[in-house]
């Protein structure tokens, strides 16, 4: 998977003038920004290559060498990068939520998953290749380089939220987290295979999926 691309400059090389404070950081974003949307128009990451994500930018592959070694560095950056835009955007959601009712901010925030998966399908699928994670090394270690646990663990904290609040719950937290996560990715991959004509319909199921984890006798708390 990994690209290697030799850069020749012909003569003496001219020293590149570092960037100035936040440039450097601010190309990064600009590099992972266009491989995301490379990967949504090619479908998958194997088409993807550090000169035609050089070409989105405007700059020579040899700058993006100096932010990525190789291309499997590249893609692992682009996941870590998809993570925290789907992490921003269901944090977004919850804070939008104006309800005291800590059930709405569980609904806010999944709702806001469903709707990433669903409008960025190839994103959602590299997130998701277990191929490309091995590959890149994304599943290895803890914290950024298992973004995924980052994502359940958000799903956790406002399950506890909500016990917090008084909602009684079915199952602990955690395993009332896997379950509705795990039962939504199902949902949104069988939209993605062509099963589930509306995406509309996904919503109401989420919703049912948290009224089975819920006890019905609970008495939240604003």
């Amino acid at each position: 998977m990994t690209e290697d691309v030799r850069v020749e400059v012909p003569g003496p090389q001219v020293p590149r003038n570092r960037n100035r404070w936040g440039q450097g950081e601010r190309l990064r974003g600009d590099i992972l920004d266009a491989a995301c949307l490379l990967v949504s128009e090619l479908g998958s990451a194997d088409a993807l290559t550090i000169r035609g994500v050089a070409r989105a930018v405007g700059i020579a592959p040899a700058s993006i060498y100096q932010h990525f070694e190789d291309k499997t560095a590249l893609v692992r950056g682009t996941i870590e990068h998809d993570y925290a835009r789907l992490s921003a955007a269901m944090l977004a959601a919850d804070e939008a939520t104006a309800s005291d009712d800590v059930v709405e901010h569980l609904r806010a925030q999944m709702y806001a998953y469903c709707q990433f998966a669903i409008e960025n399908p190839g994103h959602y699928r590299l997130m998701l290749h277990s191929r490309y994670h091995a590959e890149s090394g994304v599943a290895a270690g803890t914290g950024k380089h298992r973004p995924m646990l980052g994502i359940l663990n958000q799903v956790v904290t406002v399950f506890e939220r909500c016990e917090s609040a008084g909602v009684r719950l079915r199952v602990p937290s955690q395993r009332a987290s896997v379950l509705l996560f795990v039962a939504a990715h199902g949902r949104v991959a069988l939209y993605h295979a062509g099963g589930e004509t509306d995406p509309c319909e996904i919503t109401p199921f989420i919703d049912e999926l948290i009224s089975v984890l819920i006890d019905p006798e609970t008495e939240p708390r604003s």
